[in-house]
């Protein structure tokens, strides 16, 4: 298996090559009304994807670059999801740079502690996504407080390679199903969190929720 250092350095080789794309500011009041659609799902408490079946991800206080990062796999079908690929596909780079810009809202900043022990499979996690789970780079996602089923979901499909991410699906490859519901468990439980979209748009603050 290879090193958690060969993995981070291949993981700052592909977030140095992103990075140059995405724009030093974004007009989050156009990102507004142009997003308008995500709070269709993103917007409703506890709204479920139907099949398969999990919490559709917060995206308040979640790094904007990963955003953008995550619109182009959804539409360059890097990431399997009919629906975020009708989205994604019409979309601009500006337009993606806008919209995460309005629904990242405030981003985390990073605690430097987790809340409660992290398990063992989270020794190579902590590269990019910290001991809090706070992305170390804009283009890596904040996972604190995320629901523990979307992350289970991300991880299998990492896993399984309905996601196509070098860095991650060789971070998932040797998982099992227990590593990966612990892991799911303890990043969703971490603080500062992520929040609901329909946080931001009534303007909630992501903390301590």
């Amino acid at each position: 298996m290879h090193s958690r250092s060969a993995w981070l350095a291949l993981s700052l080789s592909i977030a140095a090559i992103v990075a140059p794309g995405l724009a030093a500011a974004a007009d989050a009041a156009r990102g507004e009304k142009l997003g308008y659609t995500c709070h269709g799902c993103h917007g409703i408490p506890k709204y479920k994807n139907s099949y398969p079946i999990f919490n559709v991800p917060k995206l308040g206080g979640q790094h904007a670059a990963y955003l953008v990062v995550a619109l182009k796999a959804y539409a360059n079908q890097e990431r399997a999801h009919p629906t975020m690929y009708s989205h994604a596909v019409t979309m601009s780079e500006p337009d993606m740079q806008d919209v995460a810009a309005y629904l990242s809202g405030q981003e985390l900043k990073p605690t430097g502690k987790g809340i409660g022990t992290a398990p063992k499979a989270a020794q190579t996690c902590v590269a990019c996504h910290g001991i809090d789970g706070i992305g170390i780079l804009p283009e890596y996602p904040n996972l604190a407080g995320q629901h523990a089923d979307y992350l289970r979901h991300a991880l299998k499909s990492y896993r399984g390679g309905q996601r196509k991410n070098a860095v991650m699906a060789g971070m998932a490859a040797p998982l099992t199903d227990r590593d990966i519901a612990e892991l799911a468990e303890y990043y969703s439980n971490q603080r500062p969190s992520l929040c609901s979209t329909d946080q931001i748009r009534n303007g909630g603050r992501c903390e301590g929720t």
